[in-house]
């Protein structure tokens, strides 16, 4: 069976008469009765009854009328669809991820990508943000994410969002430090984070803010790590606000003064820089900037 045996049935059945199907299809009238005669055959249907003033449907042909339409309505919808993609951007792109995706709004981002740039394969590498800034310095990515402020000329970036952090701590700690000082945090002890990791950076600049130099315990390179152990009593960090008042309200952490943002940093976007222009980094842009409704047009550096 043939789209084109389905569309003379239906200009057959819509004119009631060969000859004018035929004239409408730009066809002769023995090749439109062949047509229908061929798909009758595969059918295994009479689909019409002639009489002297042209053709009617029979009972088969009603039923089967409605089929070959809807076939012939999705046959034009995939063609149509098809010249659309013509000029399409194609291909694979490879992202860095960190932390929680749903902070990075990870699930809008790559909906919004599909739904617009269905040839477009995206492919993520979750690492941490040092790994992340490396990798698209080496071009092993084409972006990613990345948690602080960039050191490099040659990597621009986007900012999505800037992110607080709060002092967590085991709860049994919190009356030794319920004066709020901060030479009283500074005596005691801290869990050690990667310094691939961005709250390496950021932990140590609030350290040299504040004047404190704790005793390190470890070193360690995710946020659910460093989770895990302050519910363990092994020490205390900082952790990005969200996630930190997400764990004292079970009350399985406790936050210093009652979770003061202490300090913050920015989430970015990052690629590149000597790709600023390519055709498939400025669709990505434009995807983050309409999920996370910012303007970086001051965001490079």
């Amino acid at each position: 069976m043939e789209i084109y045996q389905l569309r003379t049935f239906v200009a057959v059945a819509q004119q009631g008469h060969l000859t004018q199907a035929a004239e409408l299809l730009h066809l002769s009238q023995p090749a439109v009765t062949a047509q229908i005669k061929a798909l009758e055959e595969e059918l295994g249907s009479s689909l019409f009854e002639r009489y002297p003033g042209g053709v009617q449907l029979t009972e088969a042909g009603k039923i089967l009328l409605p089929e070959a339409e809807n076939i012939l309505a999705s046959s034009r919808g995939m063609l149509q669809r098809a010249r659309g993609l013509v000029g399409e951007l194609k291909g694979k792109v490879r992202i860095g991820t960190i932390g929680v995706p749903s902070r990075l709004k990870l699930g809008p981002w790559l909906a919004l990508l599909r739904s617009r740039h269905p040839l477009i394969s995206v492919q993520t590498q979750h690492a941490i943000s040092g790994v992340v800034l490396n990798e698209v310095r080496k071009k092993g990515l084409d972006g990613g994410f990345y948690l602080g402020r960039n050191p490099y000329q040659n990597v621009n970036n986007m900012v999505l969002s800037e992110i607080g952090f709060c002092i967590a701590m085991p709860p049994e700690w919190a009356a030794q430090a319920e004066d709020g000082e901060w030479r009283t945090l500074g005596q005691m002890p801290w869990l050690g984070v990667s310094q691939f990791n961005s709250l390496a950076t950021i932990t140590q600049e609030l350290w040299r803010e504040k004047n404190i130099s704790p005793r390190k315990v470890g070193e360690f390179d995710e946020e659910a790590t460093l989770v895990e152990l302050i519910r363990a009593g092994l020490g205390m960090a900082i952790l990005a606000e969200r996630t930190a008042r997400r764990f004292a309200a079970d009350g399985s952490i406790a936050l210093w003064r009652a979770g003061e943002v202490v300090t913050s940093a920015p989430l970015q976007f990052i690629y590149s820089a000597d790709r600023e222009e390519e055709p498939m980094l400025a669709l990505l842009r434009d995807g983050l900037r309409e999920v996370w409704a910012v303007d970086d047009s001051d965001g490079r550096g």
